[in-house]
């Protein structure tokens, strides 16, 4: 029986992954098998040593301290791509509301009177929010990931120009593309085109104030910023600076910032980026079942701190073994389980930088001694015995 502790409300549909009969489920376990959560911060609170996992119902984990259990050997679960079409909508209506200025025009009609003169006000004041389409305009990019390429190939459904940019970008996302988004060589060259940019990368010391002084130079005068990332991409400073003297047309985010509460040209919504029940559930269903085969089988699937790893079982027992990647660790695994006597029936290695899983069947029941054995060699993370 495995505990899960769960620090936020989980869509049922994902607990529903978690049969009564395999685990429990709930708020408060003294020593749970792993964490379930969504916006919870792991940084503020200890983090019991019987944690064989942490999973995150959603695509950021700035609230989880990944370095402190990379080096327990603890994978960090996510669900990339569970709320991309969530997002991508919300970054469409954010360019809807920027481009009509419908915020402000919502306002007007909230503040009207329902008199005599309502028909005259409206006709004689909508003057006022005049504004501009998106079918001919250059939407940029930042980062052609899950929702990335997914808010690019929208823009060009709308007929957008949409340029994108990303040296990291996967062979799958590059399929997934459409063939018309251009790629841009550098970001200067993305922003200086873009009446739009919308950023989709995550948060650290890479990406932060990614959009800084610099770009600001480059960039058309009037742009239009989309940040539904990560509060930080943009400059704060920088970000002020453009709004004053109109280099920045309009800031929409997800993220809003004490110092531009109130500010004409700032849309700011309150971190509603995954905030579907569609989106919950997909996230929710996700690392659920992510998590059971981990816990279950020993399989690692999106995790953010170790690579994916999966093998069919096979022989009587599974050892799993975290550990840092170095040259012959595993010669030095063989070596432990030759000298117990103990068989391997098939085994497998990845790595992801510095750290490594191995998953090794063997053919005979594994016990403790021969886990302390493993455990004290040089390297090893976290050792873990799974029986049929």
């Amino acid at each position: 029986m495995f505990t899960i502790q769960t620090l936020n409300t989980i869509a049922r549909a994902g607990l529903e992954r978690l049969p009564a009969t395999r685990y429990q489920v709930g708020e408060h376990f003294d020593a749970p098998d792993a964490i379930l959560l969504r916006s919870a911060d792991l940084h503020a609170r200890p983090i019991p040593g019987s944690v064989k996992a942490v999973a995150r119902a959603g695509a950021g984990v700035n609230n989880i301290p990944v370095a402190e259990l990379s080096r327990r050997g603890v994978p960090v679960f996510n669900a990339p791509g569970a709320n991309a079409n969530a997002v991508k909508e919300l970054v469409i209506a954010g360019m809807l509301l920027a481009a009509r200025n419908l915020a402000e025009a919502l306002a007007f009609v909230r503040a009207l009177q329902p008199d005599a003169q309502l028909d005259h006000r409206v006709e004689a004041e909508k003057k006022r929010f005049v504004g501009s389409e998106l079918v001919g305009k250059t939407l940029g990019v930042v980062g052609l990931g899950a929702i990335g390429v997914k808010v690019a190939n929208a823009a060009y459904g709308l007929g957008m120009h949409v340029i994108g940019f990303d040296p990291h970008m996967t062979v799958e996302g590059a399929w997934q593309l459409d063939a018309s988004v251009q790629r841009a060589a550098s970001l200067n060259q993305l922003f200086a085109a873009s009446d739009y940019v919308s950023f989709h990368v995550p948060l650290n010391d890479a990406t932060r104030g990614l959009f800084g002084a610099a770009a600001l130079q480059v960039a058309k005068p009037g742009v239009v910023l989309l940040n539904f990332a990560r509060d930080g991409i943009v400059a704060a400073d920088v970000l002020a600076a453009g709004l004053a003297d109109g280099r920045i047309g309009r800031y929409v985010t997800d993220f809003p910032h004490a110092d531009l509460l109130g500010h004409p040209r700032v849309i700011a919504l309150p971190h509603l980026g995954a905030s579907t029940g569609e989106a919950e559930e997909n996230c929710a269903v996700m690392v659920a079942e992510q998590l059971r085969d981990f816990l279950e089988n020993g399989n690692i699937q999106h995790a953010v701190n170790f690579p994916s790893i999966r093998m069919p079982r096979e022989g009587r027992t599974r050892i799993c073994v975290a550990n840092a990647n170095r040259p012959n660790m595993i010669g030095q695994l063989s070596h432990v389980l030759g000298e117990a006597g103990v068989n391997i029936a098939q085994m497998h290695n990845a790595s992801r930088g510095e750290l490594a899983y191995n998953l090794v069947d063997v053919d005979s029941p594994v016990q403790p001694p021969l886990v302390q054995a493993i455990g004290a060699i040089d390297g090893i993370l976290a050792v873990r015995v799974l029986d049929d």
